[in-house]
């Protein structure tokens, strides 16, 4: 079953009139044998769609023109069967707005030892016409992923689906719409940023509406839907019963129903698919949205606290290319550490934490909220699911935009948070937290994240090799004194690009 279904993946092949007519139609058949095969696995998420053979610089520059204007296809894998002089690429690829995958591969795995001969050898050209082609991508400076390997190989496919993922979320980048409810809190710098730059680069759109918009939606909801919605946590999650023979906690439940469905209600309505809001603007609300915040979240919706609108979009980003995996996606803030035999990070936020990322099924309870409006909010409890997830960071630098990615294991806290109202994730940084943490502060990153346990660390590269950005990686193998250098090279590399 294919997770993309409304999103496809077109597979070109390149070769030349040089072969004969009946070579060419075996080239036809081929391809059109891989793009099915590729689109049967169960390890691709998309439809790979064959466009086959292109032979001159028309037919390529018409593919490469088509690709851009068909609002379904979301990247091109490009493979050579025979040799396909580059020449002939140059204007199309310079045309091409969508991103693409070179496949290395061949249409047979082994070699007919017995029966090859030179017809055999000129069907069968990729090892050397990838190679023509690979030349004329490197020639004009173009950043694009690169799979080598037969095509029906579980690794190929591996490789394949995790690129296709990356161009799903680019494509819902550069058709993402983020709602500001309020402004960004007050005095804070990372969660700033440039958001024309934002949309040149990503493609994104972030819009800001006063409070008074969002209460205007949420006074539409009526007592029947508010009551229907509330039956609905009552199956969704655990809450006791003293709760529900509680009028005052009931109406905090309630509320969370009214924000939830209004917030739900407006970001519909307006085609918006991430979100921010801030504690420090609340004027017209009933409170700061906990449970509905979580919520919206694990319904899909990106979500930046106090006005992070560049974390709330990548949060939707990780959401859309971890669909279909084990594994949740969360707003997320490193909020306190724990220094031990192995020392450990507590995430967490004042309320929204999406459930996605939960071990067990999460508990309603009601309780205070004292940062910026002093009232009691219904949120969900729980603590993170076990095993490896990422940590990720999207800065604005002034001159462009860094991607900061730490590798973390998230573990079971050794002992309860009976006074803790709010979900949590307990992990160990890598390679640790004094090298992690020392990294992450020297990149710039923020104390708000994308934490997620459904995407890995090679989506997110093929992500922002699309994308064109920096990217710094946390991981098992960082040295300090490697990463400092690193950035330096970065700064130098990316001032010479001009971004």
């Amino acid at each position: 079953m294919k997770v993309f279904t409304d999103k496809s993946i077109w597979f070109v092949t390149g070769s030349q009139h040089l072969y004969g007519p009946s070579v060419l139609q075996q080239v036809v058949e081929n391809s059109q044998t891989i793009a099915s095969g590729l689109t049967e696995s169960e390890l691709v998420s998309a439809n790979i769609t064959s466009k086959g053979v292109v032979t001159t610089p028309e037919e390529i520059t018409d593919v490469c023109l088509a690709a851009n204007a068909d609002k379904s296809c979301v990247g091109v894998i490009l493979w050579m069967h025979t040799f396909s002089p580059a020449k002939m690429w140059i204007k199309g690829l310079q045309l091409l707005n969508k991103p693409y995958m070179h496949l290395h591969t061949q249409f047979g795995a082994e070699l007919p030892w017995n029966d090859i001969n030179m017809h055999y050898m000129n069907l069968n050209q990729s090892a050397h016409g990838d190679r023509e082609f690979g030349f004329i991508g490197t020639r004009l400076r173009q950043d694009r992923k690169v799979v080598v390997g037969h095509w029906t190989s579980e690794s190929v496919q591996a490789q394949l689906d995790d690129w296709i993922r990356a161009a799903v979320g680019w494509n819902e980048a550069q058709n993402l719409k983020v709602a500001r409810f309020g402004d960004n809190m007050r005095q804070v710098a990372v969660t700033e940023g440039d958001k024309v730059a934002a949309q040149i680069k990503f493609g994104y759109e972030v819009h800001a509406f006063g409070l008074g918009d969002l209460e205007k939606e949420c006074a539409t909801i009526t007592e029947k839907q508010i009551k229907e919605q509330v039956r609905l946590y009552q199956d969704d999650y655990q809450i006791d019963a003293a709760l529900l023979a509680d009028s005052s906690q009931v109406e905090a439940l309630e509320n969370e129903a009214r924000l939830e469905l209004g917030m739900e209600q407006f970001l519909e309505k307006g085609g918006f698919k991430a979100f921010t809001n801030c504690f420090e603007n609340l004027t017209g609300l009933t409170g700061l949205p906990g449970l509905a915040t979580q919520r919206l979240m694990a319904k899909g919706y990106g979500y930046g606290g106090e006005g992070d609108w560049k974390t709330a979009a990548m949060t939707r980003i990780v959401k859309v290319m971890g669909a279909g995996k084990e594994g949740g996606t969360s707003f997320m803030e490193d909020y306190t550490y724990h220094f031990g035999e192995t020392d450990q990070v507590l995430g967490a936020h004042m309320l929204e934490v999406c459930p996605t990322i939960a071990k067990d099924k999460p508990r309603a309870v009601v309780a205070s909220h004292t940062i910026g409006i002093r009232k009691d909010i219904a949120r969900l409890l729980f603590t993170g699911k076990s095993g490896s997830a990422l940590n990720i960071s999207k800065i604005d630098m002034g001159t462009r935009f860094r991607l900061i990615v730490n590798k973390v294991n998230t573990v079971e806290p050794p002992a309860e948070l009976p006074n803790l109202p709010v979900a949590t994730a307990l992990w160990e940084p890598c390679p640790n937290l004094a090298v992690a943490g020392a990294a992450w502060i020297l990149a710039g990153g923020a104390h708000h994240s994308t934490y997620t346990q459904g995407v890995s660390m090679d989506v997110i590269e093929d992500f922002a090799e699309i994308a064109g950005i920096e990217l710094v990686t946390i991981d098992e193998s960082t040295k300090i004194s490697d990463f400092k250098q690193t950035l330096r090279h970065n700064a130098v590399y990316f001032h010479n690009l001009g971004i």
